[in-house]
C-alpha cells in the first residue's frame, strides 16, 4: 500500500492531537489491520496486508531532528518512531502462523484429553485402556479378536494364556495312557478274599 504522510505546520499541540484523533476515528477502515479470519480463539496477530500506512509529524519536529529522527507517528500505534520504522509492518503473518500453531496444538492436546476421558477402565484391574486396546474393542467383530470389551489389553492377554494353558492341559490328558487303577492288591497276586465265606 502506498504510505499516506501529513506533516502539520503553524499550529498547536492540542490541534494536532485533536486533528489526529478525528483522522484515527474517520479513517479507521483504511488504516487500521483487520483479524485474521480463524476459527481459533486469542490469535492476537492482526493482518497489515490491506492497511494504509497513514503517519503523522509536525513541521517543527521535522525542522529541528530531521526526517530521519523518531518523530514520526503511525495510526494506531503510541510513540514515535523513526520514519522507516513507522512505515514498516510487523512481520503479523509469521506471528499469525505461530499463535495458530500454538492454537492447534492447544487444541489437538484438549480433544485427546477429551476422548482419553471418555475411554473405559479395565473391569478387573481398573486400567485405562490404550489406543490399541480401544481400537481392538471397536471393530466391526469385537468378541472373535479382542475378547471381552471390558477388560484391558494385559488382562485380556492373561486371559487367552489361561485358555492356552487349559487347552494344553486337556490335551496332554486326552494323549496320556490311562492310568492303571489301585486296587489294593500287589501285582501278580490272585485275590483270595473274593471267595472267603462270612462266619
Amino acid at each position: 500500500m502506498v504510505p499516506l504522510a501529513f506533516v502539520f505546520a503553524d499550529t498547536t499541540a492540542v490541534k494536532v492531537t485533536d486533528t489526529v484523533a478525528v483522522l484515527e476515528e474517520a479513517g479507521r477502515r483504511y488504516w487500521a489491520p483487520r483479524r485474521y479470519r480463524t476459527i481459533h480463539q486469542g490469535i492476537t496477530a492482526r493482518d497489515y496486508g490491506q492497511a494504509v500506512p497513514v503517519v503523522v509529524t509536525t513541521l517543527e519536529q521535522l525542522t529541528e531532528h530531521g526526517a530521519g529522527a523518531a518523530v514520526w507517528r503511525r495510526l494506531g500505534r503510541a510513540g514515535e518512531q523513526t520514519l522507516t520504522a513507522a512505515l514498516n509492518s510487523p512481520d503479523a503473518d509469521a506471528l499469525y502462523r505461530g499463535q495458530a500453531a500454538r492454537a492447534d496444538a492447544e487444541d489437538k492436546r484438549r480433544r485427546a484429553a477429551e476422548r482419553e476421558a471418555q475411554w473405559p477402565v479395565c473391569s478387573r484391574c481398573g486400567t485405562k485402556f490404550t489406543d490399541e486396546r480401544w481400537e481392538e474393542t471397536t471393530t466391526r467383530d469385537p468378541w472373535k479378536t479382542a475378547g471381552g470389551r471390558s477388560v484391558c489389553g494385559n488382562c485380556h492377554a492373561d486371559d487367552i494364556a489361561r485358555q492356552e494353558a487349559a487347552a494344553e492341559a486337556a490335551r496332554r490328558q486326552a494323549a496320556a495312557p490311562p492310568e492303571p487303577k489301585d486296587d489294593g492288591q500287589e501285582a501278580g497276586k490272585p485275590r483270595r478274599d473274593l471267595f472267603r465265606r462270612r462266619a
